[in-house]
């Protein structure tokens, strides 16, 4: 796990010195912190020059800059030091991430005649795109990445992201430069460029607190998961999409067959994911996903006993540590566990908020943000359960689709919430894509115009729904689709972007290749069933979680990653910041209109979820954008 960055420059100009790259990778020193470097690469004279860590005038000036910083995971050694290079010197590539299968390709391309300095993953990604091309080389892997490559005999950049987004790569087009970088702060130190805030992305982000494939910055996004784009000497970028999940879903297996898949699949997956030359634990919150995975973990370790990392709350209604305690006892673990305060909460919002990068969406990130702060005066590498609520329909709102949809108790409350947007929000209830949206969105139509008076919601659900329809499969398939590439990238960049703050690799089992190829194939009455007479989601993954942990664990209700948020909201200090800088601040800008969250926080023990919601959300905009609009 590693940080990445560079520009090319499209319309001939050159640099000469490596300041600028320099200082887009110390901007994310925190990625890598064990070694670094820096590629100049002179196109038009074909010419690949290495640079250290200092400011340095270049030896010819160059049109192509590649930096990167490393946390070494495999091979500890200088001989994994980015960006590498082919012998020949013709190719350059940076790998941010893991491939967990690299090694399977190695005594095939030994016997091709390629020659191997490391034992790292990065140099057989490289010798499979010298052997394959673009094309054959990343349909092979299996892993989490962003990979860059420079192919010298062909001139042209590639920029590629794994299948669902588990690491980020973020592109800017602009002033003749074409720039690219793991985290879009590096991006503040190119010439010619400001963070600008494109409010036209403002109504979906308001619905569902991302922005799919995009940012709220104007001309930064996202590169598209599963896809990798070539640019050309000329500015030609085209986009080429390598994994469709509408290839997946087609082998539907019977209940027996479809356990047995599964169980095999998970422990294949984790067993991959262990592979590392530094210490390696596991996230646990005491749920179904994070007990499974310190499960395999545990049965996958060679020797000593597997350290996990959990948060906890002192408020009981948010506690899981009693299932923690279980599943350490049953698994004689190693556990760390660390209780999350309110004074810690609000004292780290603009540290994680400047990691993030964009608004904290949701109010759990700091509690990963404190978890792997802590995970790190233990182990390098954690494991995680993320995936599983997507792949294998987790969410309650699975449920709420396929019941009927006028005698649900969400339902109920979704219409009491949109009174005032009735009709607007019956025509968009009444349609089943668009009814499966609305289950995925976190406010209300009402209470996002409430709080942005130029709300439209018609382009965010538009949108959405563009993508809903182009998925195929029986409606808990297509739905499991749908979150997998909406919801789920940005649960992962949250992951993702907390964990490296602290230089923790954070993987993700549930998303391995097979494993995902093994949850679409299970059929939907597999994974919505009927348990203690009250219905269950992510059935199937919980009955395999009961053989090994029992029933009463398995089939408990869900709390989840929760956060007594109206606790700490409700502090003095929480009460004196809204009014002293948050309010304030939101007042000035002009964007939202503060008067009735102000009366929520005022009258905070009484507000409801919605409410709640509403202010977390005006708190995590503002604090987001002093950091990097103003």
């Amino acid at each position: 796990m590693c940080g990445l960055a560079g520009y090319f420059y499209l319309d001939h100009r050159k640099e000469q010195c490596t300041t600028t790259i320099k200082e887009m990778i110390d901007l994310q020193k925190h990625r890598g912190p064990d070694d670094s470097g820096i590629l100049a690469i002179n196109t038009k004279d074909e010419l690949m020059v290495s640079y250290g860590k200092e400011n340095q005038k270049m030896a010819r000036p160059c049109d192509l800059l590649f930096g990167f910083n490393r946390l070494s995971i495999l091979d500890l050694s200088f001989n994994g030091h980015q960006p590498m290079v082919s012998e020949k010197n013709k190719v350059a590539l940076m790998l941010n991430g893991e491939i967990y299968n690299a090694f399977d390709y190695k005594d095939d391309l030994t016997t091709k005649g390629y020659n191997f300095k490391s034992t790292t993953d990065t140099e057989v990604v490289l010798n499979l795109y010298l052997e394959y091309g673009m094309d054959g080389m990343i349909k092979r892997l299996n892993g989490m990445f962003a990979i860059v490559v420079w192919d010298m005999r062909i001139k042209k950049l590639f920029l590629a992201r794994d299948r669902f987004g588990i690491k980020p790569l973020y592109i800017l087009k602009q002033n003749g430069r074409i720039s690219f970088s793991s985290e879009m702060k590096s991006f503040g130190v190119l010439p010619e460029f400001s963070f600008e805030l494109d409010k036209t992305k403002l109504d979906e982000f308001l619905l569902f607190r991302n922005v799919i494939n995009d940012t709220l910055f104007k001309n930064i996004r996202n590169c598209k998961p599963g896809s990798y784009l070539s640019v050309s000497q000329t500015g030609d970028i085209k986009e080429h999409i390598f994994y469709d999940i509408n290839e997946e879903g087609a082998d539907l297996k019977s209940k027996k067959d479809a356990l047995n898949d599964l169980e095999r699949s998970l422990q294949r997956s984790v067993q991959r994911q262990m592979i590392s030359d530094v210490k390696l634990g596991c996230q646990l919150s005491g749920g179904v996903d994070s007990s499974l995975v310190a499960y395999y973990a545990k049965k996958s370790l060679e020797e000593g006993r597997l350290e996990t990392i959990s948060i906890k709350f002192s408020n009981p209604l948010f506690s899981e540590e009693r299932y923690i305690d279980f599943v350490a006892r049953q698994l004689e673990l190693i556990a760390h566990k660390y209780t999350m305060e309110g004074e810690y909460y609000f004292n780290e919002l603009e540290k994680a908020t400047w990691h993030f990068e964009q608004p904290l969406n949701h109010p759990n990130t700091i509690g990963i943000y404190l978890l792997s702060q802590e995970a790190k005066k233990h182990v390098t590498v954690l494991l995680s359960g993320e995936g599983a609520d997507e792949a294998l329909a987790g969410y309650r709102r699975f449920i709420n689709n396929i019941q009927s949809p006028y005698f649900n108790r969400h339902f109920l409350s979704k219409l009491k919430q949109n009174l005032p947007n009735l009709l607007s929000f019956l025509r968009y209830y009444n349609d089943g894509n668009c009814r499966l949206i609305m289950e995925s969105s976190f406010s209300s139509i009402y209470s996002a115009n409430e709080l942005y008076p130029e709300f439209d919601s018609k382009l965010a659900f538009e949108k959405r729904k563009s993508i809903l329809d182009k998925l195929d499969g029986d409606p808990i398939l297509k739905h499991r689709k749908y979150e997998l590439l909406t919801y789920l990238p940005d649960l992962l960049m949250r992951q993702d972007k907390m964990s490296m703050a602290h230089s923790i690799e954070n993987r993700v089992p549930f998303l391995d290749n097979e494993m995902v190829t093994s949850s679409l194939n299970i059929a939907g009455d597999e994974l919505i069933g009927s348990k203690n007479g009250r219905t269950e989601a992510k059935m199937i993954l919980k009955v395999l979680c009961s053989k090994n942990f029992g029933n009463d664990f398995a089939f408990r209700r869900k709390k989840g990653f929760g956060i007594p948020l109206k606790d700490f909201m409700s502090s003095t200090d929480f009460q004196n910041r809204w009014k002293d800088e948050i309010e304030p601040g939101i007042e000035e800008r002009g964007i939202f209109e503060v008067d009735s969250v102000s009366k929520w926080v005022s009258k905070i023990e009484k507000a409801n979820s919605a409410q709640l919601d509403a202010i977390w959300l005006m708190t995590g905009f503002e604090i987001w954008a002093k950091k990097y609009l103003d």
